[in-house]
């Protein structure tokens, strides 16, 4: 490929960078606002997030990018920038399956943890804040992380807008260079290296998120064994 045509491909490359990274926060955003929600004490509280959750869930993100982008502005009369629109379109859709995530991991936080949170004489939000989400956010991790890597795969969705991401760009230049197997294994690969880097980085995130609530694998199974040994007299010498 020519210099311009690499250049091109690093533009998409970029703009593919951006919306994933602004689409993540907004999805991220939403996931905690409506997870924690519905597991609030009010039912009113707990409906209007589960409406949400099952509407957004429901339906094509694809359909929901065509929607804020040629429908809103119809219905209301005003245009999102191509980047808002998307960016809207991915983070409400994401945020749905997110909040679910959110959902699981606050419902396994132990109930007695709570208990201890209310006889420290916690408020709601403090024993939220202090108490169940410093244990439930470390098991949120690998789910976000997989939810993340499918998000940057929606991302590809936005070239039927005619954005200028990765996926439209190669597409140019397959148009102009007639070589339809050589450029979409390079989009292929340049996708995968950014899946293979979120996904580092995420299980690095989860390895400090546990060790910093004592959960480290390795802590961990020492503590059981030495606790084992303490309580029943049986257990291998630990290190």
């Amino acid at each position: 490929m020519t210099s311009g045509l690499w250049e091109l491909v690093l533009r998409g490359i970029w703009t593919t960078v951006q919306l994933l990274v602004f689409s993540a926060l907004l999805s991220a955003a939403v996931s905690f606002a409506v997870g924690m929600a519905r597991t609030h004490r009010l039912w009113i509280v707990r409906f209007v997030a589960g409406f949400y959750t099952e509407v957004f869930r429901g339906t094509s993100a694809l359909v929901m990018i065509f929607f804020i982008f040629f429908v809103l502005p119809v219905a209301f009369g005003w245009q999102l920038v191509p980047m808002w629109a998307a960016t809207l379109a991915l983070g409400l859709t994401y945020g749905a399956y997110g909040s679910e995530i959110v959902r699981g991991a606050l419902n396994a936080v132990e109930p007695a943890q709570r208990e201890g949170g209310i006889a420290l004489s916690f408020t709601p939000w403090q024993r939220m804040r202090l108490v169940v989400l410093p244990q439930a956010v470390p098991e949120m991790i690998p789910s976000f992380c997989n939810l993340l890597v499918e998000l940057l795969k929606g991302t590809a969705l936005v070239s039927v807008m005619g954005m200028g991401d990765l996926t439209f760009s190669a597409n140019l230049v397959r148009l102009a260079l007639q070589q339809s197997a050589e450029i979409y294994t390079y989009v292929l690969l340049i996708y995968f290296a950014i899946a293979f880097v979120l996904t580092r980085l995420m299980r690095s995130l989860e390895k400090r998120l546990k060790a910093g609530v004592g959960k480290d694998a390795g802590t961990f199974s020492a503590a059981r064994e030495l606790k084992r040994a303490q309580t029943t007299g049986v257990g291998g010498r630990v290190a």
